[in-house]
């Protein structure tokens, strides 16, 4: 099966049904992408598939064939959003991070100046740690940087 990933052609050996986390995870050595709860509920497996957030637990990796497929990895560290979040400390225990980012990174994308109310209704991930206050934060952090580039 051949993937695009993270703007590069990956060929992969696997069942069509195999969800795209594993793919991700155990076929491509990607593991920044977590596993969460298994049933698509927390969020910790978020990936950008053609810039929109899904949950690659409960995902076949047959669905993302054709399509672009973005993980944390592909954000490389140097966005604005992710400056943002180091510099409001948002991380307590970091499990949920790099889906949360990749949510954020989506809404920021469909809406460069979010409100409050579009963070609510974008970030539906599951933070055990309650970090959402600092989350909200660095989203709106990361707009005001991404409008003093433009």
């Amino acid at each position: 099966m051949q993937l695009q990933l993270n703007g590069k052609s990956v060929s992969l050996d696997i069942e069509t049904d195999m969800p795209l986390l594993w793919a991700i995870r155990d076929e491509a050595g990607l593991t920044g992408t977590k596993f969460g709860c298994g049933v698509a509920m927390c969020g910790a497996c978020t990936v950008l598939l053609d810039g929109e957030p899904v949950r690659s637990c409960s995902l076949p990796a047959s669905a993302a064939v054709g399509r672009k497929i973005t993980t944390i990895e592909g954000l490389r560290g140097t966005s604005a959003l992710q400056k943002a979040w180091i510099a409001k400390q948002v991380p307590q225990c970091g499990y949920c991070q790099s889906g949360m980012l990749m949510a954020a990174t989506a809404l920021l994308a469909r809406k460069p100046k979010p409100t409050d109310a579009d963070i609510d209704a974008a970030i539906t991930n599951l933070c055990r740690c309650g970090t959402y206050p600092r989350i909200k934060v660095a989203i709106h952090e990361a707009a005001q940087l991404g409008k003093a580039r433009a």
